[in-house]
C-alpha cells in the first residue's frame, strides 16, 4: 500500500523554492488530511522559518519511515547542511536541489510517498555541481528507466505538450519526425484518458514554420513529417487535427476548442501558456510510473530576497498531483 504522503522538494535553495514551499504548505495543510513532507537542508528550513511564518506543526527528521506518518505533523526531511547564497546559482544550491529529488524518488519508489511536488531548480547550478541532467524531466526519466516521457503543462484554461523540450532552436527541425509526432500524440491521448480522465481527447498539432510552411515555400517539415503523421494518426482513430498556423491558432483562441495543443518547441507554446495561466500553470511529467508536478515558473533569483513570491502555482501543482494520484487509483480499482 502506498502511503498517502505528498512530498515537496525545496528546489534551488537560493531561489524562491523554500519560500513558496512553506507558503504552499501553510495554505493547504489545514484544509487537507494528507501527510506532507518537505525535503530540504535543515539549516535552510531554519533560516526561512524565521522570516516566513510557519503555520503548520512540524518535526525535523534525518530519515523517513512509516513511523513518521502522522496526518497532523509535517515532516521536514533533512538532507544535510547546504551553504546559502541567496539570489545566485551555486554548486551547493544545485547539489541540494538534486539530492532533494533523489530522496523524494527514493521515498516514492519505496511506497512511502504518493507524489512529488517539486520547486524550481537551476540548470546553471546543476552544471556548477557537475550534474549531467538538464532538469527534473530527464533526471526522472533516467531514474525510472523510462524513455517515453513527455513534458506537459496543465491549467484549467489551457493544456499543452512539447514535441521537443529543452533544445536549441537550431536542433529542433531535425527532431521533428513522423515517428516522434505520432509518439507524442499517443502519449497525450493515453495520459489524457488515464491520468486526467479526458475521454477521446481532441488534440491540436501546431506547425513548425511560419504559416506552417506555406505549402513548402517556408519549410518542408510540415509536408514531409507533420502532415503524414497526422494522416496516419487519424487513420488509427485518434481525434487529432493540424498542422495549425501557430500565430493564427492562438490569435483566434482555437486552443479553447481542443483538450490539448501540441507544440513543436518550447517557447512556441510556453509563451501563450504563461500568458494565459502564469499563476496557476503546472508542469507535469507524463508517462512515468510516478507522479511528479511542478510550478510552470523558474527559480526567480531576482525576487528571492524580497519574500513576495506567489505560491499559487505550487499549490496548483499539489492539486493536480493529488487528482492524478486519485485518477490512477480509480483506474486500478
Amino acid at each position: 500500500m502506498i502511503v498517502d504522503n505528498y512530498i515537496f522538494t525545496c528546489g534551488d535553495i537560493n531561489g524562491i523554492g523554500p519560500e513558496i514551499s512553506i507558503k504552499a504548505i501553510n495554505q493547504i495543510h489545514s484544509k487537507e488530511k494528507y501527510k506532507f513532507t518537505l525535503i530540504i537542508p535543515k539549516n535552510v528550513f531554519e533560516y526561512y522559518s524565521e522570516i516566513v511564518h510557519v503555520k503548520f506543526p512540524f518535526e525535523i527528521s534525518d530519515s523517513f519511515s512509516e513511523t513518521n506518518v502522522n496526518s497532523g505533523v509535517v515532516t521536514i526531511l533533512n538532507i544535510g547542511f547546504a551553504d546559502l547564497d541567496i539570489g545566485k546559482s551555486t554548486a551547493s544550491s544545485g547539489l541540494a536541489s538534486y539530492n532533494a529529488i533523489l530522496k523524494a524518488y527514493e521515498l516514492i519508489n519505496n511506497k512511502l510517498g504518493a507524489a512529488m511536488i517539486t520547486a524550481p531548480v537551476s540548470k546553471t547550478a546543476w552544471k556548477l555541481a557537475g550534474i549531467e541532467f538538464t532538469g527534473h524531466t530527464d533526471l526522472l526519466g533516467d531514474l525510472t528507466k523510462i524513455n517515453n516521457y513527455l513534458m506537459m503543462f496543465l491549467s484549467s484554461r489551457f493544456k499543452t505538450a512539447l514535441t521537443t523540450i529543452h533544445e536549441p532552436l537550431e536542433k529542433v527541425p531535425a527532431l521533428i519526425t513522423l515517428d516522434r509526432i505520432k509518439n507524442v500524440v499517443k502519449q497525450v491521448h493515453s495520459t489524457s484518458e488515464n491520468d486526467l480522465k479526458i475521454k477521446s481527447p481532441r488534440i491540436a498539432v501546431l506547425g513548425l514554420n511560419p504559416h506552417s510552411g506555406e505549402e513548402g515555400h517556408l519549410g518542408m517539415e510540415e509536408i514531409n513529417e507533420i502532415i503524414p503523421a497526422i494522416k496516419e494518426l487519424k487513420e488509427e482513430g485518434f481525434n487529432v487535427e493540424g498542422p495549425f498556423v501557430p500565430d493564427a491558432f492562438f490569435g483566434n483562441k482555437l486552443q479553447n476548442k481542443f483538450d490539448f495543443t501540441i507544440g513543436m518547441y518550447h517557447d512556441q507554446v510556453l509563451i501563450p501558456f504563461k500568458l494565459i495561466s502564469f499563476d496557476e500553470g503546472v508542469n507535469y511529467t507524463a508517462g512515468l510510473p510516478i507522479v511528479r508536478t511542478s510550478p510552470d515558473h523558474g527559480t526567480a533569483f531576482d525576487i528571492s530576497r524580497k519574500l513576495i513570491a506567489n505560491p499559487n502555482s505550487l499549490i496548483e501543482s499539489f492539486n493536480w498531483g493529488r487528482q492524478i494520484v486519485k485518477n490512477r487509483n480509480c483506474s486500478l480499482s
